[in-house]
């Protein structure tokens, strides 16, 4: 139809190898239930992959459809739509951390020794800092993960990486969450091996722990939500200035990451979801 303008429809249809019969028995066809519903299902599906500000693939759109829409469609079928659509999510890539060891630093013991599992919320978390470029120098984030819900329960930003910035998202995640006895898990870092984040810690209860040197798989769920953020915020916006970039960070972890954002590893769950359909579980089982 794009070149009707330029050839007869009697020219095309014999280039194509189609009756004109043919073709105008198509061009005259109701759609068929199953063009209907596609139709029904995409226009959600765009929805869906605006809402993620477009870094959901099929799964979590899949998975979307099924528990907030209540359609159950294969996920084959929502694949096929967003490829027609022109619709894709995006990938992770490795993040850089910037944690230094102090060369007289007295680390903590390892009190997890690579058993990143966690019954319930609060009994192990996991920190680490990155940096998040700006047109004006970078800043700096710490974070504290749940690693039972993966759900960002402190952070901070600041323009330096000096021991204030722990500080300040370990007292976070203290001010929140009220732990009692919870493990606090870090690389060798010379703002986590610092006396006033020990005292810190000791003043909270708060059980620090420590992972080896140069072994990554010691935080990789702390480099799981670096690569994620740089990849659904960090890759896809330029800020100006540190305010700008603490805003955006600020609004993507407590308006979406948390509340929102579906995790394979969560039966593409959000973490508060995650978490309230835990503490449904328990008082249920209570009574």
């Amino acid at each position: 139809m794009a070149h009707q303008a330029e050839y007869t429809i009697t020219t095309m249809c014999r280039v194509l190898g189609v009756s004109p019969s043919g073709f105008h028995a198509w061009k005259s066809r109701e759609p068929s239930n199953r063009a209907i519903e596609d139709a029904r299902l995409l226009k959600r599906i765009h929805a869906i992959h605006k809402r993620s500000r477009g870094t959901y693939g099929a799964p979590r759109i899949h998975a979307e459809l099924r528990e907030e829409h209540g359609i159950r469609i294969g996920k084959k079928r929502v694949a096929r739509l967003m490829r027609e659509a022109g619709l894709r999510g995006v990938c992770r890539r490795k993040f850089i951390t910037t944690t230094k060891r102090a060369q007289r630093a007295r680390p903590a013991p390892d009190l997890v020794n690579r058993d990143f599992n966690a019954e319930g919320p609060d009994r192990l978390w996991v920190a680490d800092i990155t940096y998040v470029p700006t047109r004006a120098g970078f800043c700096f984030l710490a974070v504290v993960v749940d690693v039972f819900s993966r759900r960002v329960v402190g952070w901070a930003m600041e323009s330096h990486m000096e021991t204030s910035l722990v500080l300040n998202a370990l007292s976070m995640a203290i001010q929140q969450r009220q732990p009692k006895e919870v493990i606090h898990h870090s690389d060798q870092g010379c703002q986590y091996t610092s006396i006033e984040f020990g005292a810190r810690c000791r003043k909270a209860g708060v059980r620090p722990s420590m992972g080896t040197v140069a072994d990554c798989y010691d935080n990789a769920m702390c480099e799981s939500f670096f690569a994620t953020l740089e990849c659904e915020l960090l890759d896809r916006y330029r800020y100006d200035n540190h305010s700008q970039a603490m805003s955006s960070v600020f609004e993507y972890i407590e308006g979406w990451y948390n509340p929102h954002r579906r995790h394979s590893s969560l039966d593409y769950r959000s973490p508060i979801r995650y978490e309230k359909q835990h503490q449904q579980r328990r008082e249920a089982d209570a009574n």
